[in-house]
């Protein structure tokens, strides 16, 4: 089965989310399915600058008024296609926009091109490969179904995964002439939206099949409080739309082998996390007493419900713990974290930014990671939590609630926990967890068991992997048959 992947990050070559660490896990985890997957990424400087030799396969010499080639590239066991524009993508500053943190204003320009090149490659013009699926991820690639719908690839299936429906790649009606597309194309049945260029509605109305991060986030987007405003498409679409929780690579998330750990460890020598948490409290100029050492690894957002861990941090300490923040975002929630850092001396540590080796000492160094998301399609951070012993505190929302078992006095007794859930995203509701947490920490057996269940935990791919092939066969055989 040969599937053509159509995404705008991918780990570990760009990466700004988990996003990237799915388009990068996915691969390798349907390779022993006999799936045979190829990825077409843009031609980011730094992509290009980490892949060094690459192979010119093809150019187009009209990609919506650029002329673009098509370089072929293998890395870590993945089959790359990259699409180099260099007007589009060779720029300074991030994936989607410059170093102030403002969108490109050319995106519209930037993504489309990447969809209408994978609607191309999905109609056979790169000599001997016809892929037999087109699995596109969020807005960025959204537009790949929609192009071979009014193209010649209208035959091929295509599935349409939604990382997160907040984003959704709306533009001004007037960048329509210049996509391509027929002009009944801006329609309420394709792309057109409250007069607008909706990416991820088109995609969502194109698709063969729409697929969630998680079964809970699937029916939540159904909800007008998470469909953001595609609730109606996506009821639509039904019949066609699935959940299938994400899974983590489980070669480059494990304690026993990571390379970025003070110390190795796995179930059987929790002991040796110590030299972790002392590692990650000299990293963070904190403390290393005996109270609790949470951990935050996140963008500083609201979606991500940093605002409320702001409210909470004082009682945090006031109960002895301690906190380690990682990320960055709004203005106003950095400062406010930022102030609960001064107030707080050697209890509360904060790095804006993102840094990859960071994030893995975090999770081995810490014991729980705080995760107060009003909305969380999947998450993956409480994935690698679990992985590496660092008990989640999770809001009972989307993925956080598929994968985490709270820790309430039956799941204790039959020791399947894994974690703690709260709701609704408050302080109030976030303190009584905290309590819970605290509890919990100050009896050392249940504490180990929260840790060891979790770490044992099936986080990989397997399973989902598994119904994403299952996916992709029913979608080749109903358009072969049809």
């Amino acid at each position: 089965m040969k599937v053509l992947a159509v995404t705008s990050e991918i780990y570990p070559l760009v990466k700004t989310g988990g996003l990237a660490d799915v388009a990068g896990a996915l691969p390798h985890a349907l390779k022993p399915h006999g799936v045979e997957t190829r990825t077409l990424v843009p031609g980011y400087p730094a992509l290009l600058a980490k892949l060094g030799h690459t192979n010119k396969v093809m150019t187009f010499p009209d990609v919506l008024g650029e002329r673009a080639a098509l370089l072929e590239a293998h890395h870590e066991g993945l089959h790359l296609l990259v699409l180099d524009i260099p007007a589009l993508y060779q720029r300074e500053g991030g994936l989607y926009g410059d170093s102030t943190g403002a969108d490109f204003a050319d995106n519209w320009r930037r993504f489309a091109a990447l969809s209408f090149v994978a609607a191309e490659l999905a109609a056979g013009a790169l000599d001997g490969y016809q892929p037999d699926l087109v699995h596109a991820h969020d807005w960025q690639a959204a537009m790949a179904p929609v192009y071979m719908c009014f193209g010649r690839a209208h035959a091929v299936p295509s599935v349409l995964t939604i990382h997160n429906i907040a984003f959704q790649g709306m533009f001004h009606p007037g960048i329509f002439p210049y996509l391509g597309l027929p002009s009944f194309a801006f329609a309420v049945d394709s792309v057109e939206y409250y007069n607008h260029v909706g990416y991820l509605k088109g995609g969502l109305q194109s698709a063969t099949a729409i697929t969630t991060v998680s079964p809970s986030y699937a029916q939540e987007i159904l909800q007008h409080e998470f469909g953001m405003g595609l609730e109606g498409v996506i009821a639509s679409r039904l019949s066609d739309l699935s959940g299938i929780v994400n899974g983590i690579d489980t070669d480059v998330w494990d304690p026993d082998t990571d390379p970025h750990l003070a110390k190795n460890y796995s179930a059987s020598s929790l002991r040796r996390r110590s030299a972790n948490r002392a590692a990650l409290c000299r990293r963070f100029d904190l403390d290393n007493d005996t109270g609790p050492l949470f951990c935050v690894v996140s963008r500083l957002t609201g979606q991500k419900g940093m605002d409320v861990l702001a409210d909470v941090v004082d009682e945090l300490v006031s109960h002895g713990g301690k906190l380690a923040i990682l990320g960055s975002g709004e203005p106003w929630i950095e400062r406010a974290l930022k102030d609960a850092s001064d107030r707080h001396p050697g209890r509360v540590g904060m790095v804006i930014g993102y840094d990859e080796p960071l994030s893995h000492l975090m999770q081995a160094g810490s014991d729980a990671i705080v995760i107060p998301s009003r909305f969380e399609p999947c998450g993956l951070t409480q994935l690698y939590a679990l992985r590496y012993g660092c008990v989640p505190v999770v809001a009972r929302t989307g993925g956080l609630t598929d994968t985490i078992i709270d820790a309430n006095e039956a799941a204790l007794s039959s020791r399947v926990a894994t974690g703690f859930k709260f709701s609704p995203v408050t302080p109030a509701s976030l303190s009584l967890a905290l309590r819970r947490v605290f509890a919990a920490y100050a009896d050392p057996q249940i504490w180990t068991r929260l840790q060891t269940r979790g770490m044992k935990s099936d986080v990989s791919w397997d399973m989902s992997a598994a119904r994403y092939v299952s996916l992709y066969s029913r979608l080749i055989k109903d358009r072969t048959s049809s």
